[in-house]
C-alpha cells in the first residue's frame, strides 16, 4: 500500500473509531435507489478538490446544481467525495446531493475501512458506496460487503493493480457476489491514479483490460472528453467514473451525455 493509501486508512480508521455506532431503523428509512445501466454509463463526481488538481470547486459552487446537471446529463449515478482532510469532504456534502437528485443513485466515495462507515453512508442517503481492495484485508472486506448486501446498497470495488483484480476475481467465484455482479450491484473499477505520485498512467486501462473480470467494469481517473468514453469502451469497460473534467466543465450536463453515446457506440457487446 503506497504511502498516500496508508495516510488515508489512518486518518478513516480514526474517524470510523469516532462514529456513531448506535444506529436505529429510523436511521435507515430513506430510499436505496438502484442502478439502472445501460450499453455504456457515467458515474459522475462531485469533489471540492483534488491533492493532485488543488481546488475545483469555483466561487459559487452549489453541489446541489451540479447534481441536477449530472443528472440532466443521463448519469447513472453520482459519487460523493466524503473524505475531509485532503478532498475537503464531508457526510453533509453527501446528503445535500441526495435531497437535491432523489431519483439518481448516490455513492459515497471515501477510503473506508470499518462497516460502520458503509452504516454512515446508508444513514446519509447512499445507495451505494465505494471499496478500495488493496486497503481491506480478505476479512475485512467481505465483512464490508456483507454490510452493504444488508442493506440493499450497491458497491464499487476498486484496483490499482492485476493482484487486486485477481483478488476480486475469487470473490467473484462466491456466489453471493457473483449474484451481485449479475444484477449490476457490485461493480468493479479500475483507478489510473498513481497513489505514489498522484499521476496518471495512462496505459493502465488498457493493460489490464485482458484481466477484466465477469462483471460491469468501471474506467476511474483521467477521463476528460468524449473520445476517452470511447476508448473505454472498446477495451470491455461499461461506465466511467468522471470527476475533474466534469467539475471544470462548462457544461456538465452535455460532457455527461456527450460521453455516454460515444462509450455507447464502440462499447463491446
Amino acid at each position: 500500500m503506497s504511502d498516500f493509501l496508508q495516510s488515508m486508512a489512518a486518518g478513516s480508521a480514526d474517524r470510523a473509531a469516532a462514529a456513531d455506532a448506535h444506529f436505529t431503523a429510523a436511521d435507515f428509512d430513506r430510499p436505496i435507489v438502484p442502478l439502472q445501466l445501460d450499453r455504456f454509463d457515467v458515474i459522475a463526481e462531485i469533489k471540492e478538490r483534488s491533492p493532485a488538481e488543488g481546488a475545483l470547486a469555483g466561487p459559487g459552487h452549489h453541489r446541489g446544481e451540479q447534481a441536477r446537471r449530472y443528472a440532466a446529463g443521463g448519469a447513472a449515478a453520482i459519487s460523493v467525495l466524503t473524505e475531509p482532510s485532503r478532498f475537503s469532504g464531508a457526510l453533509e456534502h453527501l446528503e445535500d446531493v441526495v435531497a437535491a437528485v432523489p431519483g439518481v443513485p448516490v455513492m459515497r466515495k471515501d477510503f473506508l475501512v470499518d462497516p460502520v462507515q458503509v452504516l454512515e453512508a446508508r444513514k446519509a442517503g447512499a445507495s451505494g458506496v465505494l471499496l478500495i481492495v488493496t486497503m481491506l484485508d480478505d476479512k475485512r472486506l467481505q465483512s464490508m460487503l456483507s454490510c452493504a448486501w444488508e442493506q440493499g446498497m450497491f458497491v464499487l470495488l476498486e484496483s490499482f493493480d492485476e493482484d487486486d483484480l485477481e483478488r476480486t476475481r475469487r470473490l467473484l467465484d462466491l456466489s453471493v457476489h457473483r449474484e451481485k455482479a449479475d444484477n449490476d450491484q457490485l461493480l468493479v473499477g479500475v483507478n489510473t491514479r498513481d497513489l505514489r505520485t498522484l499521476d496518471v498512467d495512462s496505459e493502465r486501462l488498457e493493460r489490464l483490460a485482458p484481466g477484466l473480470p465477469a462483471a460491469p467494469c468501471v474506467a476511474e481517473s483521467g477521463l476528460q472528453e468524449a473520445a476517452d468514453a470511447g476508448r473505454v469502451a472498446a477495451w470491455g469497460y461499461r461506465l466511467a467514473l468522471v470527476g475533474s473534467a466534469l467539475m471544470r466543465s462548462a457544461d456538465p450536463a452535455a460532457l455527461v451525455a456527450q460521453m455516454r453515446a460515444a462509450g455507447s457506440a464502440l462499447v463491446r457487446t
